[in-house]
């Protein structure tokens, strides 16, 4: 991942509420840089729905190449109602994973002081653990088509694709990954797969993981078929400590994930380049919602913590843990709710409390 001394962010607010929830995400980000001598330049893209209803451009030519000369990307959302589904999403969000080589997909699952989860009984240090997400292949590799369109006889093909390398170095990330994490219930990695089925692609990830993990005997290496998995983390959510797996799946259960952790509004993810002179980018998991736009009562707590993400990624680290510790601060004694309009302040409001509470 590349890393400079001067920190160069590409910002894309996006649509509907992005802009807003972004807006405070900076805010929160500058506080942190004045106080920790974090040396930083953003430039923004007006990349998103409005420009495509504008263009007929998701992405202009060029613009991949001169994003990889940032150290890391903010995106705020995209999605615009007059905008078929589908377009911005592959032409945009796909097309930069692909092209900036966003082998990691990374997605926090922690549940903050003070958010209610859906699962009775749970407390935050019941549900904390992390999904690594390998971003670049599987079904999202675009791989297919159709025989006789628009006939009774139509048949349409969507194709899996695997690679050794594609599996291994996302195995090995994880791997490195939960070591760092060094989990003082004990560190394990859970490959999420299902091999009884997928019995080629699957099997490639299940003895890739196998390979690599006689590199890490302190870590457990431990295998969940993903409806197992998907049992057990709203049985037994503290049971995880990282999961590994495949795009498709991740992508489901990343979901699920956000759902016990208390909703997209304090989800955040990132896509990861971590080889050198990488190009990352960092996310709130919920969309433009756009019937929010303009009033003031969007929940920032997901932008914010993607942008703990970012300087934790960037090599910040305890620059983004304080936002981090920040954000349960507010949760945990200030917001009412996590629900836009009923958190108990405005969008503003939240990101001035996330500032306050740094210091705390």
């Amino acid at each position: 991942m590349s890393v400079s001394n001067k920190l160069k962010i590409a910002v894309i607010g996006g649509d509907g509420t992005g802009p807003e929830v972004t807006a405070e995400a900076l805010k929160v980000l500058a506080a942190v840089a004045s106080r920790d001598g974090i040396s930083y330049e953003t430039t923004d893209f007006d990349f998103g729905g409005e420009r495509y209803l504008r263009t007929g451009e998701t992405l202009p030519k060029g613009a991949v190449d001169e994003l990889k000369k940032f150290d890391a990307i903010y995106l705020g959302a995209v999605g615009h109602p007059d905008v078929a589904p589908g377009i911005l999403e592959k032409g945009l969000l796909l097309e930069l994973r692909f092209q900036l080589d966003q082998y990691i997909n990374l997605r926090p699952v922690k549940l903050y002081p003070g958010v209610e989860t859906p699962l009775s009984g749970k407390k935050p240090e019941d549900i904390d653990f992390v999904v690594v997400r390998e971003n670049t292949e599987d079904m999202y590799a675009g791989i297919g088509g159709f025989l006789k369109k628009h006939t009774a006889d139509e048949v349409a093909t969507q194709t899996a694709i695997y690679t050794r390398k594609g599996c291994e170095r996302c195995i090995r990330w994880a791997f490195e990954f939960t070591r760092k994490r060094n989990n003082p219930k004990g560190k394990r990695l859970t490959l999420v797969a299902k091999t009884n089925v997928l019995t080629y692609g699957h099997d490639l990830w299940w003895r890739t993981f196998q390979d690599v993990a006689k590199e890490y005997s302190d870590v457990e290496a431990d295998y969940n078929h993903v409806d197992a998995c998907c049992m057990w983390m709203v049985k037994n959510p503290e049971y995880y400590d990282v999961i590994v797996t495949t795009n498709m799946f991740g992508d489901i259960i990343t979901d699920l994930g956000a759902m016990i952790q208390g909703g997209m509004g304090v989800a955040a993810g990132g896509n990861l380049n971590p080889d050198p002179g990488g190009t990352s980018m960092f996310e709130p998991m919920g969309g433009s919602a756009p019937k929010y736009t303009g009033k003031n009562v969007i929940n920032p707590i997901a932008a914010i913590g993607a942008a703990a993400m970012l300087l934790e990624q960037t090599g910040h680290e305890a620059s983004g843990l304080s936002i981090l510790k920040a954000i349960q601060i507010v949760t945990g004694t200030k917001m009412k709710s996590q629900a836009a309009g009923k958190m108990g302040y405005s969008t503003t409001e939240v990101g001035d409390l996330v500032i306050a509470a740094l210091d705390t």
